[in-house]
């Protein structure tokens, strides 16, 4: 089954927890601290593939978890760190936040992205030894990983799109120029999914094209496949837009003009190569009439093309003409591209920087560098919240708290990451 967009929820892996443990061996008093670290979470990494050409497997796998940290133990020992979760996509791919945000745009093969980071492990109280602090009892717990909601959106990358009334022949001319085997019946809406195929013009040009499932009128407000396909070809250079000659060639083409048109991308804005399709036995006259008729309501410079897909009358003309085209519009693609200019240095707020907001209940801090400091605090240890407090101290959050009026035993809140009293 073809799906092409999909909602998911991507978790990181937790940072595993540090423990507090004291060397306890026969005949060694005093062995020390040796309580180890937790290891860091696994990351979820999103990879291109061109294995892929579907997102149905996150049809019904609605969650992405990579592998959580291990706590620490005792003699020192590193807790081991989660494996990456290495997602596959299909090329085209673009991954955005439930805010609409594009986190990635897979656009070659092999492409990887790191989606969602897994969260630090723990330090253990091994690694808060000192000259002036023999016995720590105070270990951190692990970070926690990443977490978001994303949608998966898949647009396929072809140069050339195939757009057209039902029936207008899309499928059998992608079938005679390429090597793909898409569904063809006599009978409207026989594509119900986008098809590729790769077609060679001369010997040493090839372009990548994608027949998109028959528009009506409407399609834009729903009706008949409505225009969820249209987005394969948001990135295609050129549009071939097919229509059967036996119509009213006028009015077909102007009823995809406008659901083009009414795309949330204009994509009448895309060059266009108009093609007539099914003139086997077409009387000449006619067929000439019909694209006078049609040339006068095209853009300017939009040529009109009369073939055969099923006997491949009339194919390669059309075929070279749509390769000077889609030439061209890279060339002009790449002439408009922003030149490379100096970076812009921008002040953004530092990870030291904090922040105290009197409120009803307390007060509250916020900041980077602290929120992280109380996320991998254990409150229930007295020794780890003494050491959030000496932190607060030499960051000068105690003193701001002081001149702001704070009182002994009114709450202090940390973010959303937990709270302690004064």
């Amino acid at each position: 089954m073809f799906v092409d967009k999909v909602k998911v929820t991507m978790k990181a892996g937790d940072g595993g927890n540090g423990i507090v443990s004291f060397r306890h061996e026969k005949f060694i008093s005093m062995g020390g601290p040796d309580g180890g670290d937790g290891g860091n979470g696994g990351n979820v990494v999103v990879q291109a593939s061109r294995n892929q050409d579907t997102l149905a497997a996150f049809r019904y796998k609605k969650e992405i978890k990579a592998e959580p940290g291990r706590s620490g133990s005792k003699r020192k020992k590193h807790g081991k760190s989660g494996d990456d979760l290495l997602v596959e996509l299909p090329v085209g791919t673009v991954i955005a936040n439930d805010r609409g945000e594009v986190l990635a745009d897979l656009t070659t093969d092999g492409q990887q992205v790191i989606i969602a980071k897994g969260g630090k492990g723990g330090f253990g109280n091994a690694h808060f030894v000192s000259s002036t602090r023999q016995a720590p009892r105070v270990a951190e717990k692990g970070e926690k990983g990443e977490a978001l909601e994303a949608v998966l959106e898949l647009k396929l990358i072809a140069d050339v799109g195939l757009v057209g009334l039902p029936n207008a022949g899309k499928s059998t001319l992608l079938a005679s120029i390429s090597n793909a085997r898409p569904a063809i019946a006599n009978y409207p809406f026989t594509t119900l999914s986008p098809n590729l195929g790769v077609v060679d013009i001369g010997k040493e040009n090839s372009l990548l094209f994608a027949d998109i499932p028959g528009l009506i009128e409407g399609a834009s407000e729903g009706k008949g496949l409505g225009d969820e396909f249209l987005r394969h070809i948001e990135r295609t250079s050129v549009l071939v837009h097919l229509i059967d000659i036996y119509e009213d060639v006028v009015q077909a083409y102007q009823t995809i003009w406008q659901e083009l048109k009414a795309y949330e991308v204009d994509l009448t804005k895309r060059p266009q190569v108009v093609v007539l399709n099914k003139i086997d036995g077409f009387d000449k006259k006619e067929l000439e009439a019909k694209k006078k008729k049609l040339a006068k309501a095209l853009p300017a410079r939009t040529k009109v093309f009369a073939i055969s897909a099923q006997s491949k009358e009339g194919v390669d003309v059309m075929l070279y003409e749509v390769q000077r085209v889609v030439q061209a519009t890279r060339k002009r693609a790449q002439a408009k591209a922003p030149k490379e200019e100096l970076p812009v240095i921008r002040l953004t707020e530092s990870d030291e920087s904090w922040k105290v907001t009197k409120e009803k209940d307390g007060y509250i801090i916020t900041g980077r560098k602290i929120e992280r400091f109380a996320a991998r605090t254990d409150f229930t240890n007295p020794d780890g919240v003494q050491r959030l407090r000496d932190i607060m101290r030499k960051m000068g959050i105690e003193s701001e708290l002081i001149r702001k009026g704070a009182e002994p035993g009114q709450k202090i809140l940390f973010g959303d990451k937990g709270s302690i009293e004064l």
